[in-house]
């Protein structure tokens, strides 16, 4: 059989009573793919999710980088699946279809069409954030599901204006502020929703500061511990932004090299649509709820970001605008349907299903061939090393690391006594005793002139072992 036919076949199917299956089986596709493809291929976890399960070691209501709730949900995988680098991969797989669910439960409820929403997830598929770096577990990631929930159930707390909705809503909201500070663009971009049209959204103002309660009630450990951490995270946010340094060239380069790298990011997403349209003339009513919310929740939140390097010169990173797009799809789908001709529906697959297999196919050949990146960093091997050093030399468990998230974060992922990770030992007034058991990281040739235990070396990294003999 052609192709074209089996596409066709492949089409018919979605638009009958099957659509529920084909949604299933791509949820359940994307998440074997992508939990299988970076175990097979990956020796290390990469970069931040050795960082989450460090600072999950020693939970906190917050770490010097970001919230909690990263380092809470690799914790709770590890207490369930130990050092198993599936269960990770398969984590952030989860969250990615926790949010693909939602985003086509909210698209059914703004199309009112099962295929059309399904559409609008498929089309997902061509935005990298969705598939090529999904497999790295971070706070990235972690936001994707609330912000997913946080949008529907302030849809169906608009419409419907039920407690228990505004309610979920509040508890999401904090929950996806706890994963990202930048997760409040998402619920300026709602509250501007309620303003615009206020004489309208006045009605819900009261149940709309109840959610806003229990937000800050969950949100309120957290900031405690932020004002006597002297507000490490945001300075780290600063920093990381480019803001420490800002210059006036800043204010227009960053912006620019900002729309720039989004640009070339939706390209596959556009040509997409251009396949399907008929033509290219279309007005959007903005005195339509519907447009008025999805352009809410798709472009505010972008514009709001393009303001922020306008008016402050930050360096807008490409990861941050992971949750961002969620809701493109719909938006196309809402705004373009009368000129979308399902005729042309097979380009539409065509590209699909080349995005679908291209992606894994190209994440398994750069970990395949390029031997240079962190997740080739044998952490397994080392950990066995350091762990055998020890025991010939001390007697009582390794209790705790310091130095680096990487470097000692995965000392702390892989060796079986799950020592605690710290970066530094904050209380110099203390000092460590033998049956800690301590291992230091870092530097070599300072940790050899200042180590009062066991030094070794494993390039480029030394270790310095205090325990008991």
């Amino acid at each position: 059989m052609s192709i074209a036919y089996n596409l066709e076949y492949f089409h018919n199917m979605i638009n009958n009573k099957n659509i529920s299956k084909f949604f299933f089986l791509f949820l359940f596709s994307h998440l074997v793919l992508w939990t299988l493809i970076p175990f097979l291929s990956n020796v290390n976890l990469p970069l931040d999710t050795i960082e989450a399960l460090a600072w999950g070691s020693k939970l906190d209501w917050g770490f010097q980088k970001h919230p909690p709730l990263s380092a809470v949900a690799a914790q709770f995988f590890y207490l369930i699946f130990g050092s198993n680098d599936f269960a990770y991969y398969f984590l952030s797989q989860l969250f990615v279809i926790i949010s693909f669910i939602f985003v086509f439960k909210f698209s059914l409820e703004i199309l009112k069409d099962k295929t059309l929403a399904f559409l609008s997830l498929l089309v997902l598929e061509s935005i990298y954030f969705y598939n090529f770096t999904s497999p790295e577990f971070n706070v990235n990631v972690s936001q994707l599901p609330f912000w997913a929930l946080t949008v529907f159930y302030f849809w169906k707390s608009v419409k419907e204006n039920k407690l228990i909705n505004w309610v979920l809503f509040g508890i999401v909201s904090a929950l996806g502020f706890l994963s990202k500070y930048l997760f409040i663009y998402i619920l300026f971009a709602l509250f501007l929703f309620i303003i615009i049209d206020f004489k309208t959204n006045k009605k819900f103002v009261i149940n709309y500061f109840l959610s806003i309660v229990v937000s800050l009630t969950i949100l309120a450990p957290h900031f405690i511990w932020l004002y006597q951490n002297e507000f490490v995270t945001i300075l780290y946010a600063l920093e990381r932004s480019s803001l420490i340094e800002v210059g006036f060239f800043n204010h227009l380069i960053n912006p620019v090299k900002f729309l720039i790298k989004q640009f070339f990011i939706l390209i596959p997403f556009f040509l997409m649509f251009v396949l399907i349209l008929k033509k290219y003339q279309f007005k959007i009513k903005l005195n339509n709820e519907n447009t008025l919310f999805l352009l809410s929740i798709s472009v505010v939140p972008f514009v709001l970001m393009l303001l922020t390097s306008i008016i402050t010169g930050a360096n807008i990173r490409t990861m941050w605008m992971t949750p961002f797009y969620l809701f493109l799809g719909t938006l196309f789908f809402h705004i373009l349907r009368k000129n979308i001709d399902l005729k042309r529906i097979k380009k539409f697959y065509i590209l699909f299903f080349f995005f679908f297999f291209i992606s894994p196919s190209l994440y398994l050949a750069v970990s395949v061939l390029d031997k240079t990146k962190r997740t080739d960093y044998p952490g397994k091997e080392i950990s066995r090393l350091v762990q055998n050093k020890w025991d010939d030399n001390f007697t009582n468990d390794i209790k705790i690391v310091i130095g680096d998230e990487w470097f000692a974060g995965n000392l702390s992922y892989h060796l079986s006594s799950r020592p605690i990770w710290m970066s530094e030992f904050k209380d110099k007034n203390i000092k460590i005793k033998d049956d800690q058991g301590v291992i230091y990281t870092g530097n070599p040739k300072i940790l050899k002139r200042v180590c009062p235990g066991v030094f070794g070396t494993i390039k480029p990294v030394g270790y310095c072992m205090i325990g008991r003999r």
